[in-house]
Protein backbone atom coordinates (compact mmCIF):
# COMPACT_ATOMS: atom_id res chain seq x y z
CA UNK A 1 0.00 0.00 0.00
CA UNK A 2 2.95 2.50 0.83
CA UNK A 3 5.62 3.13 -1.67
CA UNK A 4 7.34 6.00 -0.05
CA UNK A 5 7.67 8.82 2.60
CA UNK A 6 6.02 11.36 0.26
CA UNK A 7 7.31 14.02 3.06
CA UNK A 8 7.03 15.03 6.61
CA UNK A 9 5.23 18.47 7.35
CA UNK A 10 6.63 20.98 9.91
CA UNK A 11 4.18 23.46 11.25
CA UNK A 12 6.10 27.05 11.21
CA UNK A 13 5.25 30.69 12.19
CA UNK A 14 6.45 32.22 9.40
CA UNK A 15 7.90 30.80 5.99
CA UNK A 16 9.81 34.31 6.14
CA UNK A 17 11.54 33.43 8.84
CA UNK A 18 12.12 29.28 8.54
CA UNK A 19 12.39 29.01 4.93
CA UNK A 20 16.14 30.07 4.99
CA UNK A 21 17.26 27.74 7.31
CA UNK A 22 16.55 24.64 4.75
CA UNK A 23 17.12 26.26 2.02
CA UNK A 24 20.12 28.77 2.52
CA UNK A 25 21.57 26.79 5.56
CA UNK A 26 21.18 23.20 5.07
CA UNK A 27 21.13 23.83 1.45
CA UNK A 28 17.57 22.03 0.70
CA UNK A 29 16.40 22.44 -3.03
CA UNK A 30 13.40 24.53 -2.86
CA UNK A 31 10.65 23.75 -5.04
CA UNK A 32 8.29 26.60 -4.45
CA UNK A 33 5.57 27.95 -2.48
CA UNK A 34 1.85 27.48 -2.44
CA UNK A 35 -1.43 28.35 -1.00
CA UNK A 36 -3.89 26.06 0.20
CA UNK A 37 -6.98 28.03 0.78
CA UNK A 38 -9.16 25.44 1.77
CA UNK A 39 -6.59 24.07 4.35
CA UNK A 40 -6.00 27.91 5.30
CA UNK A 41 -1.88 27.48 4.63
CA UNK A 42 0.86 28.75 2.58
CA UNK A 43 3.43 25.62 1.67
CA UNK A 44 7.16 26.11 0.98
CA UNK A 45 7.95 22.32 -0.50
CA UNK A 46 11.83 21.62 -0.16
CA UNK A 47 13.35 18.03 -1.71
CA UNK A 48 15.88 15.55 0.25
CA UNK A 49 16.61 12.88 -1.99
CA UNK A 50 12.85 10.78 -2.93
CA UNK A 51 11.12 12.70 -0.37
CA UNK A 52 10.05 16.28 0.73
CA UNK A 53 10.19 18.40 3.83
CA UNK A 54 7.09 20.36 3.72
CA UNK A 55 6.72 23.80 5.63
CA UNK A 56 3.00 24.86 6.69
CA UNK A 57 2.32 28.09 7.86
CA UNK A 58 -1.31 29.36 9.02
CA UNK A 59 -3.12 31.69 6.84
CA UNK A 60 -5.74 32.32 9.38
CA UNK A 61 -6.32 31.45 12.96
CA UNK A 62 -8.75 29.08 12.26
CA UNK A 63 -6.30 26.97 10.22
CA UNK A 64 -5.73 23.45 11.84
CA UNK A 65 -1.88 24.15 11.76
CA UNK A 66 -2.54 27.92 13.57
CA UNK A 67 -4.48 25.50 16.48
CA UNK A 68 -1.55 22.99 16.22
CA UNK A 69 1.27 25.53 16.97
CA UNK A 70 -1.06 27.26 19.33
CA UNK A 71 -1.47 23.77 21.48
CA UNK A 72 2.16 22.63 20.64
CA UNK A 73 4.52 25.32 19.53
CA UNK A 74 6.75 24.75 15.82
CA UNK A 75 7.27 21.35 14.70
CA UNK A 76 6.44 18.30 13.01
CA UNK A 77 3.04 18.50 12.24
CA UNK A 78 2.62 14.47 10.20
CA UNK A 79 4.25 12.75 7.73
CA UNK A 80 2.69 11.84 4.77
CA UNK A 81 3.01 8.41 3.12
CA UNK A 82 2.97 7.90 -0.49
CA UNK A 83 0.08 5.14 -1.68
CA UNK A 84 -0.30 3.95 -5.54
CA UNK A 85 -4.39 4.14 -4.97
CA UNK A 86 -5.35 6.85 -2.25
CA UNK A 87 -8.85 5.33 -2.51
CA UNK A 88 -7.91 1.81 -2.28
CA UNK A 89 -5.63 2.92 0.74
CA UNK A 90 -8.70 4.78 2.64
CA UNK A 91 -11.22 1.80 2.09
CA UNK A 92 -8.45 -0.64 3.30
CA UNK A 93 -7.92 1.57 6.51
CA UNK A 94 -11.60 1.62 6.95
CA UNK A 95 -12.39 -1.86 6.78
CA UNK A 96 -9.22 -3.01 9.33
CA UNK A 97 -11.28 -0.16 11.87
CA UNK A 98 -8.90 3.10 11.25
CA UNK A 99 -10.43 5.84 12.24
CA UNK A 100 -10.05 8.60 9.17
CA UNK A 101 -10.43 12.41 9.32
CA UNK A 102 -10.95 12.19 5.16
CA UNK A 103 -13.52 9.53 4.00
CA UNK A 104 -12.61 10.65 0.59
CA UNK A 105 -9.94 12.35 -0.74
CA UNK A 106 -9.47 16.01 -1.52
CA UNK A 107 -6.58 18.39 -3.07
CA UNK A 108 -3.55 18.92 -1.75
CA UNK A 109 -0.22 20.99 -2.70
CA UNK A 110 1.24 20.34 -6.03
CA UNK A 111 -1.60 18.66 -7.60
CA UNK A 112 -1.32 15.69 -5.11
CA UNK A 113 -4.76 13.93 -4.05
CA UNK A 114 -4.74 13.32 0.42
CA UNK A 115 -6.58 11.86 2.88
CA UNK A 116 -5.40 12.28 6.74
CA UNK A 117 -5.58 9.29 9.13
CA UNK A 118 -7.05 10.30 12.72
CA UNK A 119 -4.52 10.51 15.35
CA UNK A 120 -6.09 7.97 17.81
CA UNK A 121 -6.05 5.18 14.88
CA UNK A 122 -2.33 5.72 14.50
CA UNK A 123 -0.27 6.17 17.79
CA UNK A 124 -0.67 10.05 17.76
CA UNK A 125 0.84 10.88 15.03
CA UNK A 126 -1.39 12.32 12.18
CA UNK A 127 -0.75 10.95 9.20
CA UNK A 128 -1.30 11.63 5.35
CA UNK A 129 -1.58 9.35 2.72
CA UNK A 130 -0.68 10.96 -0.59
CA UNK A 131 -1.07 9.97 -4.10
CA UNK A 132 0.92 11.96 -6.54
CA UNK A 133 0.53 13.49 -9.76
CA UNK A 134 -3.31 14.29 -9.59
CA UNK A 135 -6.19 16.70 -9.76
CA UNK A 136 -8.75 16.40 -7.65
CA UNK A 137 -12.22 16.57 -10.10
CA UNK A 138 -15.20 17.39 -8.32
Amino acid sequence: MLTKINHIGIAVKSLDESLPFYRDQLGIPFLGLEEIEEQKVKVAMLQVGESKIELLEPTSEESPVAKFIEKNGPGIHHIAYEVEDIEMAIQKLLACGSRMVDEKPRRGAHGTLIAFVHPKSSNGILTELCQAGHELVL
